[in-house]
């Protein structure tokens, strides 16, 4: 199954994302919340987005895969997802302003979305409503 070589990766980055906040706590000695941190603060904000779009888009990738999706098509949007999110986290990471990273990485998970859900609709449509 494709998708779980791309959910394995967003595993991976999603531990890297907690174990940051983590180490950001012992050193500021925040136990819950931010403690007035920026820093801090931007590291929860990225965690927070990541679970806020990843599992959702994970489901989808997962169902587009069982409409038997080419291949090249799950790489090509399981990469897109995974580029995403660290575009996202990095550029989140650097500046709480508008940043490359953070609007590429917006408008390559929303495309990810985007695509999925029509591709699942699609699909849908044709094997239950087109002869």
């Amino acid at each position: 199954m494709i998708i779980g070589y791309y959910a394995g990766l967003l595993g991976l980055l999603f531990i890297f994302l907690t174990l940051r906040i983590v180490r950001m706590r012992w050193k500021y000695k925040v136990g819950i919340g931010d403690g007035g941190e920026h820093v801090l603060a931007k590291a929860i904000r990225v965690h927070s987005n990541f679970i806020e779009y990843v599992p959702l888009a994970l489901l989808l990738l997962y169902l587009v895969e069982m409409q038997q999706t080419s291949i090249v098509l799950m790489h090509a949007l399981g990469a897109a997802l995974f580029i995403a999110r660290v575009l996202h986290a990095f550029g989140l990471s650097k500046t709480s302003k508008v940043s490359f990273g953070r609007t590429a990485g917006v408008l390559l998970t929303l495309g990810v979305l985007g695509v999925s859900s029509f591709l699942l609709i699609f699909g849908f449509v044709r094997a239950y409503y087109v002869m």
